[in-house]
Parts: structure tokens; C-alpha cells; sequence
């Protein structure tokens, strides 16, 4: 497999770790859209976050929460926090591999900004009706 997370989980491949714990790896991005912005991935490979177990899943949040806290006391004293897991090529996912954007904000037009389009909504009660009865 040649997946960039998982060779930096296996130490193939060098990264700005910053914290870890049983399931899950933090480190800066690369390719920061601001300072601090960092991406916490899940050790064992999984594609997405609908593929995650749910113990795995919780090592993932558990980092998420301890690296938003940790900015925050920091010198760095962000404004707000994205948090963003993107899934399949459509939502922008580029790595196949779970993972969260921890994305620190220092103004409105900085860093991580959303976009709203709404063009293919659907009736809202035929849509609460589909999702209202899905079972495991």
C-alpha cells in the first residue's frame, strides 16, 4: 500500500508529530492554510470516517480535543477552530486514509473559509423520513 499516512504512522517518512496516543497521530500540515494547523489521523488505516471502529474513532477525537486545547493555551491564542473530515473525492478528500483537519482561525478571511451551495435540496420532510428510519 502506498499510503503517505500510513508511512508516517511506520516512521517511513518524516512529519511534524506533535502528540499521539493509543490509535491516533498528530502532526502539522504540510501545506498549512494557517498557523498550527495540524492533522490528526487514525494509526490503523481506514479509508474514511464511516469506515472507522468506533474505539479507533475515539482515539482520533480524544487527539482532536487535546491538540484544539493544547493551541489554545498556546502563544498562537486563535480566534476558533475548524474541525474538518472530508469524505471520497467529491468532498475534497485527497488522502484515502481517515483523518481530521484541526484548522486554527485568526480572522474571518483567513484559513479555512466555507462556501454554501444549496442547489439539489430536497424536500425536508421526504428527507427526514429516509433518514429517521435507517437501522444498523
Amino acid at each position: 500500500m502506498e499510503c503517505i499516512f500510513c508511512k508516517i504512522v511506520n516512521k517511513e517518512i518524516p512529519a511534524k508529530i506533535i502528540a499521539e496516543n493509543k490509535g491516533a497521530l498528530a502532526f502539522l500540515d504540510i501545506e498549512p492554510i494557517s498557523d498550527g494547523h495540524t492533522i490528526v489521523i487514525s494509526k490503523k488505516h481506514y479509508k474514511n470516517l464511516s469506515q472507522c471502529d468506533n474505539e479507533t474513532l475515539h482515539d482520533v477525537l480524544d487527539l482532536v480535543k487535546e491538540i484544539s486545547q493544547n493551541m489554545q493555551d498556546s502563544s498562537l491564542k486563535p480566534w476558533g477552530i475548524n474541525y474538518l473530515s472530508n469524505e471520497g473525492n467529491i468532498a475534497g478528500q485527497v488522502v484515502m486514509h481517515f483523518h481530521m483537519h484541526v484548522i486554527p482561525k485568526y480572522g474571518k478571511e483567513e484559513g479555512f473559509k466555507i462556501k454554501v451551495g444549496n442547489k439539489y435540496l430536497g424536500d425536508i420532510n421526504k428527507i427526514y423520513e429516509e433518514l429517521k428510519t435507517i437501522k444498523k
